[in-house]
């Protein structure tokens, strides 16, 4: 739902935007609905930074995330209804192979895509296979909660960013002499976190993760220029030894316009992989992940293909969601 002063309350389904009342909202209506989720310190970090996101919970309603922000002046909300429940690989309709992430005992596993594209879910299915397949120590770090976790063969530990720690970086310092086995961390969004991470996951830890990037390759570059180029070759090694697979997704709008559908892009960091981002050559990884099927490896131009064989999505929405029009045309 979107919340914005001079518009209607719109409500976004399937991907498309509709509208939920005829009329307009009014500053004072925005402030109303908004300001009593805040908690004081939730308060005056939107006052000094104009924006915050926070995570809030309805009786008989269900969990909720919000992003409250400021435009043109006035106070304005985007609120996602989480699901109520854990999703699974399946039921997200991501490759099975994906499942074999959850057994890796260390390495980084990157999840990247635009907003609202599933990230948050296909991290929460991960975590849950750790949780149903062996027992282990999961920490999280999140901005917010979106999903909880309830402890069965593992024991989870989540800590929310504003709530239970000031920042990613201090936490995930603490994180590593917690003695855990997984960690989820919600953002990679700066160097310190992004050193640290790799670093924990060189020392024998799995490490889950998300970034911004629109293909799995993008995701190596993103990493990289988050640091000095004086720091940029330490940490392309680190990355190369650390790295255990990068999938990129997106949401595309099935045949019938109501449901969506995962198209993927998986990379898996098989000593071929490794070999190319600790020596620059990263404008070769696409050719390892479209010859690396037997590997679990696919690129988003076969995701889609793939998709429109099965009859889940037409010609036109493969067309307009990929990346390389030729090599798409070649998989159909």
């Amino acid at each position: 739902m979107l919340l914005i002063v001079g518009a209607p309350a719109m409500l976004r389904i399937n991907g498309v935007l509709a509208t939920a009342g005829a009329g307009t909202l009014e500053a004072e209506d925005v402030r109303s609905l908004i300001l009593p989720l805040l908690e004081p310190a939730q308060l005056e970090e939107l006052q000094r930074k104009k924006t915050v996101d926070l995570g809030f919970m309805r009786e008989n309603m269900g969990r909720f995330r919000i992003n409250i922000h400021h435009q043109r002046g006035t106070l304005a909300a985007s609120i996602r209804l989480l699901p109520s429940r854990i999703p699974s690989i399946e039921s997200l309709h991501l490759p099975a192979s994906l499942g074999k992430l959850a057994e890796r005992r260390q390495g980084l596993v990157l999840v990247t895509g635009p907003t609202g594209c599933g990230k948050s879910s296909t991290l929460a299915a991960l975590i849950d296979l750790v949780n149903t397949r062996r027992a282990a120590h999961v920490v999280t770090i999140e901005d917010p909660i979106e999903y909880q976790h309830n402890n069965r063969n593992s024991i989870i530990e989540q800590i929310e960013v504003g709530r239970d720690t000031p920042d990613f970086a201090v936490t995930l310092r603490s994180i590593m002499r917690q003695t855990p086995d997984v960690i989820l961390v919600g953002e990679m969004r700066d160097a310190e976190t992004i050193a640290t991470a790799l670093t924990a996951a060189e020392t024998g830890h799995l490490v889950l993760s998300t970034l911004h990037t629109n293909d799995a390759i993008q995701a190596v570059s993103r990493v990289l220029d988050t640091f000095p180029s004086a720091n940029q070759p330490q940490i392309r090694q680190q990355m190369s030894l650390a790295l255990a697979a990068v999938l990129s997704q997106q949401l595309v709008p099935g045949v019938d316009n109501v449901s969506r559908w995962p198209a993927t892009e998986i990379m898996i960091a098989t000593d071929a992989v490794r070999a190319l981002i600790r020596k620059g050559e990263d404008h070769q990884l696409r050719s390892q992940i479209s010859v690396g099927r037997a590997e679990g490896m696919m690129t988003m131009e076969q995701s889609l293909a793939e998709l429109v064989r099965t009859g889940r999505i037409t010609r036109e929405t493969a067309n307009a969601h990929c990346f390389r029009a030729d090599d798409l045309q070649r998989y159909l």
